[in-house]
């Protein structure tokens, strides 16, 4: 079926987005295989620094293809490079870095290769399902899963012991009585803090059974009263009501450096991801924090959700592509893998997560926990089923303006915020060719 042509432009519209963290093109023959005596330089855009600690073992074994990446700046700035590029005609890298959630934003209009020419699908066996899924859009696959963010609980056990809690919450309503324990500490304490972040929000959601996005080809529904994302947007409510949760502090800034250094801020729910990040934003915290399951909805669940992530695509006007492939499969399931894993990668392959290596080393940082046993668990039990819009991309941006006024004054609520959020999604949806409801 020919997509409706606001759909094929979907990617030529990207707006300014939040950022995480992420231009220049390749040369050479039309497929690019890297074959025989023929020289073929490969462009990765890329903001995961363990994937240049793969390319010397890659070029070793390839002499024929040279490998350059490139650290574009944030997500969006190279979403939005990616794009005038193809729209260009000139400067397509090879392989592209995505979030998760954005991989369908470009694969719909049909700007990424799919990746089923390459013979994929017999990787997916050591992938965990949850990973392959986000990189499959509409039976095709469009990625590899190159890093993952299964939601964990970041504790510092210094604090919960000064506040009486010899254990980490185990369930929502344990983390309930345990920050009311925490804000008693005094005014600079508490169990976490929000500004509104959705990613955060639909974790919760997520791991409580909520499903509010649907997606079957270009039709989406969105829905935000179901029973599961009014439980978990209920219960977040009550945290910020009842001054539980700091609204002042912004994550990634150097007030929740300080924060955590300090042990004022007692958990972070995150992605696993962060095992990599807190020891250079907190390093005074070295040896007090330890990392945990999410808390549970119900006593004895072991239910998760995801946080984040990346995947890595050749987009479909690329010069290079088997070469492209090749070092992707190279970096992402060969070779190069473990060369990522030792320079801090954490990666949804089950040859890693079940490796009795990873899973027993102990980290210095964490109190010589090992953590990678935790994570391992974490993205094991992540819920099935999830799905993000396919112009999420634009939406997660459009959250922040509408939730920044209710974490400022505090009138509102999260409930409304959301259901503004669903008709501005609608209304976009629609207008780029969706059918939104």
């Amino acid at each position: 079926m020919r997509l409706p042509q606001k759909v094929r432009l979907l990617a030529g519209v990207l707006v300014p987005m939040l950022a995480l963290t992420a231009c220049s093109g390749g040369s050479g023959s039309a497929t690019g295989g890297g074959g025989g005596d023929e020289q073929v330089k490969v462009t990765v855009w890329s903001w995961d620094g363990t994937v240049e600690k793969a390319v010397p073992g890659f070029q070793a074994a390839n002499p024929n293809i040279k490998v350059e990446v490139v650290n574009a700046g944030s997500s969006q700035d190279q979403y939005k490079s990616l794009d005038n590029a193809i729209q260009a005609g000139s400067g397509v890298p090879d392989l592209v870095m995505f979030e998760y959630f954005a991989v369908p934003y470009f694969a719909v209009p049909g700007k990424l290769a799919d990746l089923g020419e390459f013979g994929v699908d017999k990787l997916k066996q050591d992938y965990v399902p949850a990973a392959w899924s986000d990189v499959t859009v509409n039976g095709k696959v469009y990625a590899l899963p190159s890093d993952y963010g299964p939601s964990a609980m970041f504790y510092n056990a210094a604090t919960l012991k000064k506040a009486g809690i010899e254990e980490p919450p185990a369930t929502w309503d344990d983390y309930y009585e345990a920050a009311k324990k925490i804000r008693a500490l005094g005014d600079d304490y508490y169990i976490a803090q929000d500004t509104g972040d959705i990613f955060f929000l639909l974790s919760l959601i997520w791991q409580a059974g909520g499903r509010p996005f649907t997606v079957d080809g270009t039709k989406v529904h969105i829905d935000f009263t179901d029973a599961g994302t009014t439980k978990a947007v209920a219960f977040w409510q009550k945290m910020l009501d009842e001054g539980l949760i700091n609204t002042k502090i912004t994550g990634w800034s150097d007030d929740w450096n300080r924060a955590l250094n300090d042990g004022t801020l007692a958990t972070q729910t995150m992605g696993g991801w962060l095992t990599s990040t807190l020891p250079e934003r907190a390093p005074k915290a070295g040896g007090d924090f330890r990392v945990a399951l999410m808390p549970q909805w119900q006593q004895g669940d072991k239910v998760g959700a995801a946080n984040g992530g990346s995947s890595f695509g050749i987009p479909a006007a690329a010069e290079h592509k088997e070469a492209a492939f090749k070092f992707l499969e190279y970096f992402t399931h060969g070779g190069g893998l473990a060369t990522r894993v030792d320079a801090g990668a954490f990666v949804p392959n089950t040859s890693v997560l079940e490796n009795k290596e990873f899973r027993n080393k102990a980290n210095t940082y964490f109190g010589d926990q090992k953590t990678g046993v935790v994570l391992a668990e974490a993205t094991e039990i992540v819920g099935s089923g999830w799905q993000y819009p396919p112009f999420f991309e634009w939406a997660r941006s459009i959250y922040g303006d509408l939730a920044s006024p209710f974490y400022t004054t505090g009138k509102g609520s999260l409930a409304e915020i959301l259901e503004q959020w669903r008709q501005r999604c609608i209304q976009y949806g629609n207008e780029q060719g969706f059918q939104v409801d």
